[in-house]
């Protein structure tokens, strides 16, 4: 995929134009964060469990050497091979690798972050090789050629009537006049193409939520099944993963699962939570033949121990996501790449770079209820501020917001000289409003005025009112 997040500006301004995508975010925001709520009330242990998930991935980044070496001893002692890779470019290259010697014509794919983040697809069809989304969200992008735009629904962007449009483009062999009109034809017709798929797949490419250290398993979670399909019909299975998803024990595991799905969609827990530990064995009526991990690190190892550190804790839930009014207001293309909402904005300048994503950091309105509802309690805000302060270190910033910047300094370090200049901006916004109680221009504010209007000054400044309850 490639990435657009120079654009951000205009990638955000298209999408507050889109109503098809208007409609779909307020969906959102009206259904993830309750049935999260609601999860969380059911389970009078749940900011309990936050704390032991916290601090289990706060310990394993401590250790990371430690876990990642005993997990690919674990492996290797099943059966498995583990491939480590410092880029996507080299990720790449040994999931191709591996293709080719299986003789894959066809791959099947579970839905994997980590295989937007390496842009495996196309790789893979460049070579001569036929990837399969099977996850809904993800083959109905597929099909549209669109990357996806939220982290656990990847088409939620789009209206069924949009879904229905796609299906009728693509799947010529069904008759042009059937209904598709709700869901369940949609799913039904999805899992006709879907299934041929899945038998004849040569190699099945997951991702992995976690991987357990002390068994040397990988943990898939799903709704709907497709990643079991995935990894035991191909003769070999592939999982790929950042370095950072290691757990130490199964019970480890578990409870960071406890979590996930509660913040993620407010379920109890995932429809499918599958543990994989290596490739069939002897006994085994299904399986793989063959078992692969390729281990990603893209920049992690340049967070550990960084101000970015406590990023690496992300479970990829969207609890983040489903909270920001940011992203509730311009979805996730607009960001650019394959991360969106706050922990992108966190995540992807330290993969990507600074200079490539300044604006993200600045997409946010530092509200913090983005760290309130991490399962992780990821101090998402702290980050996006450290980001900031960096790209004005580095001049990156634009020469008129640093003079901004260096005007209101100027000002804070003088209290006499700013209380003057408040007043006579409070009064000048007073006159303008004319006796309206609120503004519909302002100079140097048509950013919030062009969509909204601004409540004009009234009663005294803050400093006065604490200055006379002082006294």
């Amino acid at each position: 995929m490639e990435a657009t997040t120079r654009q951000f500006t205009g990638n955000a301004r298209q999408a507050l134009k889109n109503d098809n995508l208007r409609a779909a975010l307020d969906k959102l925001s009206h259904g993830f964060p309750y049935k999260r709520l609601e999860a969380a009330a059911r389970l009078p242990e749940f900011e309990a469990l936050r704390d032991q998930s916290r601090d289990i991935k706060a310990h394993v980044l401590e250790n990371l050497d430690f876990y990642l070496q005993q997990f690919e001893s674990k492996v290797i002692e099943q059966g498995g091979q583990v491939h480590w890779a410092k880029d996507a470019a080299e990720a790449r290259d040994i999931i191709l690798a591996i293709c080719q010697e299986a003789g894959a014509e066809t791959v099947t794919k579970s839905k994997s972050m980590i295989g937007e983040e390496i842009a495996i697809n196309g790789h893979l069809e460049a070579n001569g090789v036929r990837p399969v989304e099977t996850d809904l969200g993800e083959y109905i992008i597929q099909l549209r050629k669109e990357p996806p735009s939220h982290l656990i629904a990847p088409a939620i962007h789009l209206s069924m009537d949009q879904v229905a449009d796609t299906f009728k483009d693509k799947h010529r062999e069904f008759a042009a006049d059937r209904p598709l009109d709700q869901p369940r034809e949609l799913l039904e017709e999805a899992r006709t193409m879907l299934r041929r798929e899945f038998l004849a797949a040569d190699v099945g490419l997951t991702g992995a939520n976690l991987l357990i250290a002390e068994t040397g398993s990988i943990a898939l979670v799903t709704n709907e099944g497709n990643a079991d399909l995935t990894l035991t019909l191909p003769n070999t299975h592939i999982a790929i993963a950042s370095i950072e998803k290691a757990v130490p024990t199964l019970e480890d595991a578990t409870t960071i699962l406890r979590v996930l799905a509660r913040s993620a969609t407010g379920q109890e827990l995932s429809v499918y939570t599958t543990f994989v530990s290596g490739p069939k064995r002897p006994d085994d009526m299904d399986g793989p033949e063959n078992f692969h991990v390729v281990l990603l690190d893209n920049g992690r190892t340049q967070m550990l121990g960084s101000e970015f550190h406590d990023m690496l804790r992300c479970i990829r839930c969207g609890a983040c996501l489903n909270s920001c009014p940011v992203y509730g207001a311009i979805g996730g293309h607009a960001y650019g790449w394959v991360y969106s909402g706050p922990m992108g904005s966190v995540l992807m300048p330290g993969i990507l770079g600074l200079e490539q994503t300044g604006d993200l950091p600045n997409a946010s309105t530092l509200c913090g209820t983005c760290e309130s509802v991490c399962p992780m309690r990821i101090p998402l805000p702290a980050m996006l501020r450290r980001w900031r302060e960096q790209q004005h270190a580095r001049r990156l910033t634009s020469t008129k917001s640093r003079m901004m910047l260096k005007l209101w300094a100027m000002l804070a370090r003088r209290p006499g000289l700013y209380r003057a200049v408040m007043g006579l901006g409070v009064g000048f916004m007073r006159a303008l409003a004319g006796g309206r109680g609120s503004l519909k221009s302002l100079p140097f504010a048509g950013g919030w005025t062009a969509v909204r209007d601004l409540p004009a000054p009234e009663g005294k400044t803050f400093t006065a009112l604490w200055k006379e309850r002082r006294k």
